[in-house]
């Protein structure tokens, strides 16, 4: 019969496990880090292509009409102007859609298309989105959007004019205009 001797014992003591977890602990918050960045670009990359579709769709679709009268969330998505992803229920469902919702951001938030609001309503279309972040506001506001019939840029309460201010406005601009906290924050667009 052979006796085993401490040095001869195997196995892991409980301080290496303690290591081990506390490795594998670290390397989890920085993936978990990162794939927040990673997300939240996604989704700003997402609402920037979403946008450029809107104003694309919605320019085709009334090219032969002399104004954008009767241009609500429930014609746009009857029109297919609304990208499908912007639609809970994916295109065609028109049963969660109503003037002013029903269509979703990439961050969650409404998004309202119309042809409201503006001097002349019938020459100019709004496209709202509601409830953004500060940093997406920011990023969002201060975009070019194409200002070839950008007419304004209205964040939050603060409205910006062609002929009177800069479009798109600055990124400090931006930032100080999208002071919400949380996903708090407003932009519409005016294009004619």
């Amino acid at each position: 019969m052979r006796n085993l001797f401490k040095t001869e014992q195997k196995g892991r003591s409980m301080i290496e496990m303690l290591g081990v977890l506390a490795i594998i602990g670290v390397l989890s918050v920085g993936g978990i880090s990162g794939y927040s960045k990673a997300m939240a670009k996604f989704k700003l990359t997402k609402a920037q292509d979403q946008i450029s579709m809107l104003l694309i769709n919605i320019r085709t679709a009334f090219s032969g009409s002399p104004s954008y009268e009767g241009l609500t969330n429930q014609t746009a998505v009857q029109l297919n102007i609304v990208p499908g992803d912007m639609l809970p229920g994916g295109i065609g469902n028109y049963s969660n859609v109503g003037t002013s919702d029903g269509i979703l951001n990439a961050f969650g938030g409404n998004v309202k298309i119309s042809n409201s609001g503006a001097t002349n309503s019938g020459a100019y279309f709004i496209i709202t989105y509601y409830g953004l972040g500060k940093e997406t506001c920011t990023s969002l506001a201060s975009s070019d959007w194409g200002s070839d019939g950008m007419v304004s840029i209205k964040v939050n309460s603060n409205t910006h004019t062609v002929g009177t201010d800069t479009l798109p406005i600055s990124a400090i601009t931006a930032v100080n205009e999208c002071n919400q906290g949380g996903p708090g924050n407003t932009i519409e667009w005016t294009y004619y």
